[in-house]
């Protein structure tokens, strides 16, 4: 499973990354987090630009 985290969620991803990793989630699900950035998504994309982003790359596992 593939998260794009938005920027004002950036803290929370880590702290949610670290509650799953000590609960071993992320033995059990190929879970990834990815930024904007590592998107190559501008910081103020609108929603549609979002959305058009990840409908290009839906269920690649090697997504950015």
């Amino acid at each position: 499973m593939n998260f794009l985290i938005d920027y004002n969620l950036t803290g929370d991803a880590v702290l949610f990354w670290g509650t799953l990793s000590a609960e071993g989630w992320l033995e059990l699900l190929p879970i990834r987090f990815f930024t904007f950035q590592d998107a190559d998504l501008p910081m103020d994309s609108s929603d549609r630009a979002v959305w058009h982003n990840a409908a290009q790359q839906p269920n690649d596992p090697d997504y950015r």
